[in-house]
């Protein structure tokens, strides 16, 4: 993500809440400020209902934030 962004190229990434902290302190220590979506934690034993009712629920805000990202690159 760091390097796409010094590239200009717009991205997003998706993590789950629990991973919050630490994407944020790497972002800080690579001085960039990537775009991010999380979901709810944990995600490794959901069912496929379960999977796409939270990718439903995060989709709108992950084309928000590629279209942010878009537009500031």
């Amino acid at each position: 993500m760091a390097e796409l962004e010094t590239l200009g190229v717009p991205g997003l990434f998706v993590a789950t809440v629990e991973f919050q902290d630490g994407a944020l302190a790497q972002a800080r220590a690579l001085g960039v400020d990537p775009a991010a979506v999380y979901v709810p934690h944990p995600i490794q034993d959901r069912t496929d209902e379960e999977m796409r009712a939270i990718a439903d629920a995060a989709l709108e805000a992950i084309l928000a934030g590629i279209g942010q990202e878009a537009e500031a690159g």
